[in-house]
């Protein structure tokens, strides 16, 4: 049995090998009275991702790449997975909302089944008609 080492000083509980689950969303930002579109990085909660993978509930997720916290978390900075274009913002409190993410897939391993370490899952119904502003 190997036992991993935190090295989280703000999540103690947490290592770098835990799972966590980030999406590529469409969003949308006000700027100088018009709407721009934006791609956006955010950790995807065990909750969200069970409602949505399978079913046919309209996103903004496009995409969803299971990981582990150590890659994402660098040693200075973050860092995308592998086929995440540089031009996708992470979303605001990255650190903080990844960490809690991954604190829920901790306790429900199911989306780290159907979404290993290292793939990439496309299947949403992904819409922008609602959009996320």
């Amino acid at each position: 049995m190997t036992i991993a080492v935190s090295t989280y000083a703000n999540a103690p509980d947490l290592s770098t090998d835990n799972y966590v689950l980030l999406g590529v969303a469409t969003c949308f930002i006000r700027e100088d009275g018009e709407v721009k579109e934006v791609e956006v990085l955010e950790p995807i909660p065990t909750g969200a991702a069970l409602a949505l993978l399978g079913s046919d509930t309209p996103t903004s997720y496009r995409a969803a790449y299971g990981t582990t916290l150590g890659q994402v978390l660098g040693q200075d900075k973050l860092q995308r997975p592998a086929g995440v274009s540089a031009t996708v913002q992470f979303c605001a409190d990255f650190t903080e909302r990844v960490f809690a993410a991954a604190r829920t897939h901790h306790r429900d391993r199911s989306v780290a089944e159907q979404i290993p370490v290292g793939t990439t899952y496309e299947g949403f119904q992904y819409s922008t008609e609602r959009k996320r502003v």
